[in-house]
């Protein structure tokens, strides 16, 4: 099992951020190889201690909402943790242990609620990177107002119907087939 510093060193140190959300087999196959008896640990209620502080928070928070999107890419297991990392950063940045930590590395306690369904989770993502990180998180703030659109349109994330077995609706593949997430990033970009 991996120590909270060893989460954040791989992931803040090792992992360029250029790559912190570019899809690789490569970097898929070593968070699988390092994190996943981590990762199933904190599914086991094991990893309490991590919650205790700002940089544990932080590193449990990138083992429950980042690394299952690389581990089990496409599956629904890529989504199982992800109310574990919703409750811990909310908690987290109701403590302002957010702010306690540098940016770029900032950004993940933000990260579980732009990846939840909850139009409430949605809306405080696009607040805290309008807040609290406001001179370097433009791209993160385009990327929050893009997934907040998307629950507003079908409160749900179409492209997630397949690994999750949910049947999709013809307008959600209207939407899919006319470019999906990429589509709304775009038309947020010209209307700005």
């Amino acid at each position: 099992m991996q120590s909270p510093d060893e989460v954040l060193n791989f992931w803040l140190d090792e992992v360029e951020p250029k790559d912190w959300y570019i899809a690789t087999e490569a970097l898929d196959q070593t968070i699988r190889d390092r994190f996943a008896p981590t990762w199933q640990a904190a599914m086991e209620g094991a990893l309490s201690l991590w919650l205790t502080y700002p940089s544990g928070a932080l590193a449990y928070i990138l083992l429950t909402d980042q690394f299952p999107r690389n581990m089990f890419r496409d599956q629904a297991s890529a989504f199982a943790s992800d109310r574990m990392a919703l409750s811990v950063a909310k908690a987290a940045v109701d403590r302002k242990w957010d702010l306690r930590i540098d940016e770029p590395a900032r950004q993940f306690f933000y990260l579980p609620m732009m990846h939840s369904e909850n139009l409430c989770d949605q809306e405080r993502a696009v607040r805290m990177f309008l807040t609290r990180m406001p001179q370097t998180g433009a791209s993160n703030l385009l990327h929050a107002k893009a997934h907040r659109q998307v629950i507003r349109q079908f409160g749900r994330f179409p492209y997630r119907n397949a690994a999750l077995g949910r049947k999709g609706t013809p307008a959600e593949q209207r939407y899919l087939d006319r470019g999906g997430y990429r589509a709304t990033v775009s038309a947020l970009e010209a209307a700005a």
